[in-house]
């Protein structure tokens, strides 16, 4: 694909468009591509002052805007590895990741740089985006930056090079890294972008996560900078109201998006007044898209939605629905590039229509967790393919439904039930904003529990469980409704399962 050294280099291979088109749009305005080559040199050459070398570790620590993505892509231009992490941790958090990452360097903000102080990046060069009373070893980036060259060598870089580490979601256990290498976002550019959403020059990517999330970066700010289009950064949390406002000020054609989110837009007052026809399609991953919440979606703003699935060890979304032929309920078919099985237990081939665990294979595939030799070995089998734990049927046409995650199931009545089966079952109730379920045990056995967010108080508890029992097998009713104001979620909006066990169930 890309033969020369030279050309792995991501900062080399994003950013080489005409210097004159719009890049970015923020809260100071539109961004061209020569003025964001520009601003990634000048942060570049500031990296290389602080000491930072090819191969690494920066760790970007700020709210979304035009720098995160400068200094993003100024750590890639000098050969260095990127990792991000979110800007409202607790200081163990921070903890965490400066020890699991030695980093040479962290980029901070006001936002978050008490905290980075709490949890000991004193040993590093900490590089701080705007105003703030700096101490000892800390850096005026914008200052830096002001003063440093325009102009900037690209490091050499091999399709076998580490370039950034991207991270689990931690809705089962600590934050792992998964290293990749220039081969994985090159290979996601290509099938994925292009190849199923089939992004061109005049797009204008919204990105409803944060860019420390992956996903969101990668369709935000990086894969439309390979075909000359745009991507709109803002530093504000994602809210409803934020996302159908900045909808109305740049009028995107692409909205990366997740079904938390979507649940609260279609939920929102004032949905029915939107106008979304600016976009030519909607992405959903992260989390199962419940086909309920789907319908919803399409009934209230009209909009596509391009389903899919993804994760950190593979880089990014292996299948996906298509444009312009989505099917609601199906995660879609493999994106361009890579194969799969669904394999039982016992590692064998299940037949078309029966569930089993999904693996995928691809040049995407990340090399290891980073200190976890264990999990690592019954994930990454070797050869680019990935055990995900995910549970899937594919259907005789090669497309795939999800079923939950195998470590989620429940033994109810002594048959297994996966949660998310409930979960999409009452989603369909008018009333439910958003759902999970999870298993509590009572006098020895299991029972299913349901956790739900309703639009208005007076819902009767007992009205949702006769939904599901007049629309499920009578074992998989939940033994109890508990309503509560939110769901718990990590840092990249998923369920986290850890929290919700905490949950006062009474």
């Amino acid at each position: 694909m890309h033969r020369d050294r030279g050309a792995y280099n991501l900062a080399t291979r994003f950013l080489d468009q005409d210097p004159d088109r719009t890049a970015l749009l923020g809260p100071t305005g539109p961004l061209t591509y020569g003025e964001l080559t520009a601003l990634t040199n000048r942060i570049g050459n500031v990296l290389l002052d602080v000491g930072v070398r090819p191969g690494d570790r920066v760790l970007l620590a700020l709210a979304d805007g035009v720098e995160f993505v400068a200094a993003w892509f100024a750590a890639q231009k000098i050969g260095a590895v990127t990792a991000e992490t979110y800007t409202f941790l607790t200081v163990k958090d921070y903890a965490y990741y400066l020890n699991y990452t030695d980093a040479t360097a962290v980029i901070a903000d006001s936002i978050t740089l008490d905290r980075l102080r709490e949890a000991g990046a004193r040993d590093r060069a900490r590089l701080v985006v705007g105003p703030a009373d700096l101490r000892d070893g800390e850096h005026d980036l914008d200052a830096l930056a002001a003063a440093a060259s325009s102009s900037l060598d690209s490091a050499p870089v091999g399709p076998d090079d580490v370039v950034l580490w991207k991270f689990t979601t931690g809705s089962t256990g600590a934050p792992k890294a998964c290293p990749h290498t220039a081969r994985s976002p090159l290979a996601g550019f290509d099938g994925y972008a292009r190849g199923v959403l089939g992004l061109g020059p005049d797009d204008v990517v919204l990105p409803v996560p944060k860019l420390f999330f992956g996903y969101a970066r990668d369709l935000a700010a990086l894969y439309p900078f390979g075909v000359g289009g745009a991507g709109i950064v803002f530093p504000e949390r994602t809210t409803p109201e934020r996302v159908f406002a900045l909808i109305a000020e740049h009028r995107p054609t692409v909205l990366v998006n997740v079904p938390t989110m979507m649940a609260a837009m279609v939920a929102h007052p004032l949905a029915d007044d939107q106008d979304l026809s600016c976009l030519r399609l909607c992405t959903s991953a992260g989390e199962a898209l419940p086909p309920e919440l789907h319908r919803k979606w399409h009934n209230t703003f009209g909009v596509e939605v391009v389903d899919g699935i993804g994760s950190s060890e593979l880089y990014h979304i292996y299948i996906s629905n298509r444009p312009g032929s989505t099917r609601t309920g199906s995660i879609g078919s493999l994106v361009p590039g890579y194969t799969a099985r669904v394999v039982d237990p016992d590692g064998q081939d299940v037949p078309d229509g029966e569930i089993g665990t999904l693996e995928v294979t691809g040049s995407t595939a990340a090399l290891e967790y980073v200190g976890d030799a264990e999990k690592s070995a019954t994930t990454f089998l070797g050869d680019g393919t990935v055990h995900t734990g995910d549970l899937v049927s594919r259907d005789p046409d090669g497309t795939f439904r999800y079923r939950g995650r195998a470590d989620d199931l429940l033994k109810v009545s002594g048959i297994w039930v996966a949660p998310s089966e409930i979960e999409h079952c009452l989603i369909g109730h008018p009333d439910v904003v958003e759902c999970a379920v999870l298993g509590r045990e009572r006098d020895g056995l299991v029972r299913p529990y349901a956790f739900v967010v309703v639009s208005a108080p007076g819902i009767d508890p007992d009205d949702l469980r006769r939904y599901v029992r007049e629309r499920l097998s009578p074992h998989k009713t939940p033994e109890r409704v508990v309503f509560v104001d939110e769901l718990p979620r990590t840092t990249n909006g998923k369920l986290d399962r850890r929290a919700l066990r905490t949950l006062d169930a009474s």
